[in-house]
């Protein structure tokens, strides 16, 4: 019978079978189909904010070819022993990459931030994303929490490294996201609160002298945050269009590829930095909170398999990579809305880009396998 293809029973049997192999490659299912959708929305928004461009297109989706790929074998090969061991490696392996790329690394957009080996270029800092935390973890692993006055010490200093490099580059956005990964680190250990009260005034005092040494269009971007009418045309010029893109919007938006500031190129960064203004001028209020519940259900799915780590590393390497996600979100979609001052922050899994893309789905693939692991070691 015709009908008894599309029973009930049927489909039952075929999501039994679709949970099986999922389990089997080291995934969980709710939050690899989520996942999946967020990609998906990303593709045919891309082709939208690019102007319709195939071939950026078919570059993002080669991008989440390898992403993919990156995260299914971090998930089904990667063990929570190996993946401790291996972190000090990792943390190395990409310190001595951005010491390379000090040295010799492409320019591109007036910053030093990139690695040109012939096939592929790919930003280094990006592989600290997932090395700082997971040095934190391995570094805490064994030590008793909440952490010592020592272990912040040392902890403080493998934080700054990075930090530090990539600032240089410039990339002030980036070196903010990877110094965030490594205090939540700090904050899921169970960091004191008369550590994090003292700590507040001496951030404080330390952003109030680091404002001399940054470059000066970063002091600009500050300063434009808080007033962009004072420079309409410059500086100020992302973060207005940005808003009318969303104002136009409205609630239900302009329809697929109807949005003007976008297709017609008014719109800065639009396939990258400023996707959820794209969003929001063609999808509306709706859209924006179709892809913020999406996002939620995100991190909400990661801090709870974070929470069935059974040891000190996984619970805290998985906590940290479903936080940092929230950090990503939240800087990008304030930076949209102007709430936040513009720091070239991607929209996770949506902007087009290579080296984060692969960096995200590979931090998630590091994540289903502490999980899909947590029996096979001890407390």
């Amino acid at each position: 019978m015709i009908f008894d293809e599309f029973s009930p029973s049927r489909a039952r049997r075929t999501l039994t079978a679709g949970g099986r192999t999922l389990r089997a490659l080291g995934l969980d299912g709710p939050l690899t189909g989520v996942l999946a959708i967020i990609v998906c929305i990303g593709v045919l928004v891309v082709y939208s904010a690019s102007g319709q461009n195939l071939k950026m297109v078919e570059h993002h989706l080669g991008n989440i070819v390898v992403a993919v790929a990156a995260m299914l074998a971090l998930a089904k090969l990667s063990t929570p022993q190996y993946l401790r061991l291996f972190s000090p490696a990792a943390y190395i392996i990409g310190i001595l990459l951005l010491i390379v790329v000090d040295v010799t690394g492409h320019v591109g957009k007036g910053a030093q931030r990139w690695l040109d080996i012939g096939f592929v270029r790919f930003q280094p800092s990006e592989i600290m994303k997932l090395a700082v935390p997971m040095i934190c973890a391995w570094y805490l692993h064994e030590r008793r929490l909440p952490p010592s006055f020592k272990d912040l010490l040392v902890m403080g200093l493998l934080i700054a490294i990075p930090t530090v490099m990539i600032a240089r580059q410039p990339d002030l956005g980036t070196a903010l996201l990877i110094a965030t990964s490594g205090l939540i680190v700090l904050l899921l250990a169970g960091l004191q609160l008369r550590i994090i009260l003292i700590s507040i005034p001496l951030l404080g005092g330390a952003a109030m002298a680091a404002w001399h040494f940054i470059h000066d269009y970063q002091r600009q971007r500050i300063l434009t945050f808080l007033n962009p009418q004072n420079d309409p045309l410059g500086a100020g010029y992302h973060i207005i269009q940005s808003q009318i893109a969303i104002g136009s919007g409205g609630v239900f938006g302009k329809g697929y590829m109807n949005g003007s500031q976008a297709q017609l190129e008014f719109l800065p960064e639009r396939s990258t930095d400023f996707i959820f203004a794209v969003i929001g001028e063609e999808f509306g209020l709706l859209g924006q909170l179709l892809i913020l519940s999406l996002f939620g259900i995100v991190i909400g799915r990661a801090l709870y398999l974070a929470m069935q780590g059974q040891d000190t590393f996984s619970r805290l390497t998985g906590g940290t990579i479903a936080l940092s996600f929230f950090v990503y979100v939240f800087v990008n979609s304030g930076m949209v809305s102007g709430i936040l001052p513009v720091v070239g922050v991607p929209l996770p899994l949506i902007s087009y880009g290579g080296t984060s893309m692969v960096t995200l789905l590979a931090g998630f693939g590091i994540l289903m396998s502490l999980h899909s692991h947590r029996k096979l070691i001890g407390s």
